[in-house]
């Protein structure tokens, strides 16, 4: 089923999808950032349940253990936000918490794993 098609289609809402571990016939996940009006963007997730789509916010946050953290900057390279950054002048990694969507990418990409998520 073409479920971001119908998102932008019937419902006007932009499905920006953060990561998918999708194979066809079988069971799988998308991360998705959803984007629109908030009743339309509501009635879009009402929609997804009504096909057995499982729904979960991402209601939790990333946790960056600063004193394990190296400040390699592996993690800025697959933070699609942005929300990850090495500060040009001091090299110390920046975390905008603001910008953070918990897609968990950077969690594997932690070769020291200071990174984290409590969901």
């Amino acid at each position: 089923m073409p479920v971001t098609y119908r998102l932008a289609k019937d419902f006007n809402v932009a499905a920006n999808i953060i990561r998918a571990q999708v194979t066809p016939n079988q069971v799988g996940t998308l991360v998705v950032e959803l984007l629109g009006d908030i009743d339309e963007v509501n009635a879009a997730i009402d929609w997804m349940r009504s096909q057995d789509i499982r729904i979960s916010s991402a209601s939790g946050e990333i946790v960056i253990d600063d004193r394990v953290c190296v400040d390699c900057g592996l993690c800025t390279g697959v933070c699609p936000t942005q929300a990850l950054s090495l500060d040009p002048k001091t090299f110390h990694l920046h975390f905008d918490r603001s910008r953070c969507i918990v897609c968990e990418q950077c969690i594997p990409s932690c070769p020291v794993q200071a990174i984290s998520s409590n969901l």
